[in-house]
């Protein structure tokens, strides 16, 4: 009997387009593996239920007779069958408060959890993601919302002419809007008043990475973080020319015993033995983009009482925007009250009232914090990502769920992104025994 996958329909709100597997990819899987693969049906997905059904895959409602099922996004408390196996982003592992009702309604009917997130290989990097996609979106927003920031304080820009992400059919004609604005800025310079036009890049992971492949369309030239203090205060920088500065490890931290060096690994085993100072170089940017991977155990990096002070002086702060793609609630960035959607993506983190207030005005920095941005580039970064899970697919459908983890037979890369196996808390993730409840 062939083994039978169900894809779920994303419901977590109408931005949300992306698969988990592609239509052609879902075919393949059946002919080459012998798999039976049924989708739900959907009037949003990027991929019609046509394209499904022409790819010989059966779309379906229910999705009972499936063992094991994939899905991209949080599923529904009231949608969660018994003994099933389910595959997906879960936003668990930090204990993230909202989403423990999910996982322990998933404990009592004796699921299975398997995390994308989670998937890491030997030397701990991960092997499914969408990070760069994020990266790619939420530059295209930053440049946006950089534009709308400052036409709203009455200064003319050519940031003006970009949209934001979700409005392009692609990403190769959201690339060919920021190279029309590379051409504008290179013909006519940028507002003067703005002096050195400064991004911080937080992080080089796939997230930056993906925001600097983007930004680098755009006529800009690389400094040291060390420099950016030096390069404003001298009235430095060209008029048709950004600045990039990306901060590693050991531009964000310092340890506190001034003797001893920098060491990244130590930083990494004891977070608690150094102290953060980006907000050293805060005051100097124009954008702040952060793209790194926080827990609980690392410094804050931006604080809320670094922006009261920040904004609460005499003289308006050059900081515009923060583009939070990683958009951890009240992480590195504390100015990250609150996730927003495409809808109504940003927001004015008002520092004296400790609010947001969305839109552009107000006194504060702009915060751009959209919670699921791959989604606006939802075609390539669905092709791409199940690009890459098609390969794990096959070893998650043959897996004994029936019988004790140890036997279970998925191998390694899949056993550690095994968060909950029949209603248990897999030994590597005991310590969410805390957060459940």
């Amino acid at each position: 009997m062939n083994a039978k996958i169900g894809i779920r329909r994303e419901d977590i709100n109408r931005w949300e387009r992306r698969v988990p597997l592609i239509p052609s990819h879902a075919r393949e899987l059946a002919e080459k593996r012998g798999l039976e693969v049924r989708v739900q049906p959907s009037t949003i997905r990027v991929f019609t239920d046509d394209d499904y059904r022409a790819a010989g895959v059966a779309v379906e409602e229910a999705l009972s007779p499936c063992q094991v099922v994939f899905a991209l996004k949080e599923i529904p408390v009231e949608l969660i069958e018994k003994d099933k196996a389910y595959v997906f982003f879960s936003h668990t592992a930090k204990g993230q408060e909202q989403n423990m009702p999910m996982l322990r309604r998933m404990m009592e009917l004796g699921c299975t959890v398997i995390d994308y997130e989670k998937m890491v290989d030997g030397k701990g990097r991960r092997v499914l993601y969408f990070g760069n996609y994020a990266g790619h979106a939420g530059m295209i927003d930053t440049l946006w919302a950089l534009g709308r920031r400052l036409e709203v304080e009455g200064v003319a820009n050519p940031f003006t002419g970009i949209e934001p992400t979700h409005r392009y059919l692609s990403l190769v004609e959201a690339k060919e809007a920021v190279a029309g604005l590379a051409r504008r800025i290179t013909l006519k310079g940028l507002p003067p008043e703005l002096g050195a036009v400064v991004f911080g890049f937080f992080g080089y992971g796939h997230v930056s990475q993906g925001a600097q492949e983007v930004f680098d369309i755009l006529p800009a030239e690389t400094v040291r973080p060390a420099d950016v203090p030096r390069l404003v205060e001298g009235g430095g920088g060209a008029p048709g020319r950004l600045y990039k500065a990306v901060f590693r490890e050991e531009d964000m931290v310092r340890p506190i015993d001034p003797a001893r060096p920098f060491d990244l690994q130590d930083f990494y085993a004891n977070p608690q033995a150094y102290r953060p100072v980006t907000e050293d170089y805060v005051p100097y940017l124009t954008v702040l983009v952060n793209g790194i991977y926080w827990t609980p155990k690392f410094p804050k990096y931006l604080t809320k009482g670094f922006l009261k002070a920040l904004y609460g002086g005499p003289s308006r702060p050059r900081l515009k925007v923060i583009g939070d793609i990683t958009c951890d609630i009240n992480g590195s960035i504390e100015s990250t009250v609150r996730p927003t959607d495409s809808e109504d993506p940003v927001y004015v983190y008002d520092p004296a009232a400790d609010r947001a207030v969305m839109g552009f005005e107000g006194d504060g920095p702009v915060v751009l914090a959209v919670y699921n941005l791959p989604a606006e580039l939802p075609l390539e970064a669905s092709t791409y990502f199940s690009g890459q899970l098609k390969e794990h697919v096959p070893a998650i459908s043959a897996a004994d769920y029936s019988g004790p983890f140890e036997r279970c037979g998925l191998p390694d890369v899949l056993r550690r992104a095994v968060i909950v196996y029949r209603g248990e808390l897999a030994p590597d993730y005991a310590y969410l025994a805390k957060f459940v409840g």
